[in-house]
């Protein structure tokens, strides 16, 4: 199977080293192996043929300075099989999409088998056209402007990945490795991807979506400061009732203004940022103390036991006690 990583200058290094070191990691190990040492795959098995494809062809500069060549995109002709995956990156504030990659996506997206991107590599597949119509993600703090730009897709910042048919979104950085092993299962089944996993490293998928690692996900990336104020006051107030009644009125608003004007601000209603926070404040007291799992339910603002983890379960796919066996300090 045939890997197309599209790069280009001022692109981040570890979306394209990532994804590229789990699938050459996949194509060295045994569909047998345990994970511990790697037995070698057949040598006559070649399970990836990775191509690093950009405009012109050449040497390309990435954001952390590294050097990286590069073939043109004129001397490939995609293939029914093959997987493009777009690299995400950005030198400033707003994403530039390459015209030249834009215009070789458009025209050769509905050739392949699956297209993917990494981080803000979004941006490319939905100024070609690919995302229209479809639920996909990104990096957390590019997520709201990449909605605003492209107002035809639907973007979701939660997920670690989202496979929408043969579309793969993924979010930010080293979401792009867990993107690969996901691609690595779908092709050679669960036995290699786990087994690719444990060479890296990594949880086959990882508990939870991408706000457990940058939360109270709104508060931090919100451009607009007006309610800065607001999220002080809720991450201190956990315990307190934090319907969106009380949070008006703490903003002097109506009710319906003030979810309204949130919402269009933030990208998220107040009732997210309020679960995304009582989340990360029991995930840090499951990380860094001891205290049993009641009295974290109850700091946090969940009241009971049973509360907590139903909203473990259904938010992160572990519960308290797994998460604390996996990230716990003591």
């Amino acid at each position: 199977m045939r890997i197309l990583l599209l790069a280009y200058e001022g692109m981040n290094l570890i979306d394209l080293s990532g994804p590229l070191q789990a699938f050459a990691t996949a194509g060295r190990l045994s569909d047998a192996d345990d994970g511990a040492e790697g037995r070698a795959a057949d040598p006559g098995v070649r399970r990836y043929d990775i191509r690093v494809l950009s405009v012109n062809g050449g040497q390309i500069t990435t954001n952390a300075g590294l050097s990286v060549l590069t073939e043109a995109l004129a001397s490939v002709t995609v293939q029914a099989g093959d997987t493009i995956l777009a690299a995400g990156g950005s030198v400033g504030p707003s994403f530039y999409a390459e015209p030249g990659l834009v215009a070789w996506i458009r025209g050769n997206a509905a050739q392949a088998r699956r297209v993917c991107s990494v981080c803000t590599g979004a941006f490319l597949l939905a100024e070609a056209g690919v995302l229209d119509g479809l639920r996909v993600t990104t990096h957390w703090s590019w997520a709201l402007r990449l909605q605003r730009q492209y107002p035809a897709i639907k973007v979701d910042p939660e997920p670690i990945f989202i496979q929408q048919q043969r579309i793969w979104t993924s979010a930010g950085v080293t979401a792009g490795i867990d993107l690969a092993l996901a691609l690595i299962e779908q092709d050679y089944g669960h036995k290699l991807a786990i087994a690719t996993a444990r060479q890296l490293v990594m949880f086959i998928k990882r508990p939870g979506g991408q706000s457990q690692f940058s939360v109270p996900l709104v508060s931090q990336s919100a451009e607009n400061a007006r309610f800065a104020e607001l999220h002080a006051w809720i991450a201190a107030n956990l315990r307190a009732d934090l319907r969106v009644e009380n949070l008006a009125q703490r903003v002097n608003m109506t009710p319906r203004t003030f979810a309204r004007v949130y919402a269009a601000e933030l990208g998220r209603t107040p009732g997210k940022t309020v679960e995304a926070m009582r989340l990360e404040a029991a995930c840090r007291a499951l990380e860094e103390t001891e205290l049993p799992l009641k009295s974290i339910a109850s700091e946090a603002g969940y009241g009971e036991e049973q509360n907590l983890r139903r909203v473990f379960l259904r938010q992160l796919g572990v519960s308290p006690v797994q998460y604390r066996e996996r990230f716990s300090a003591h």
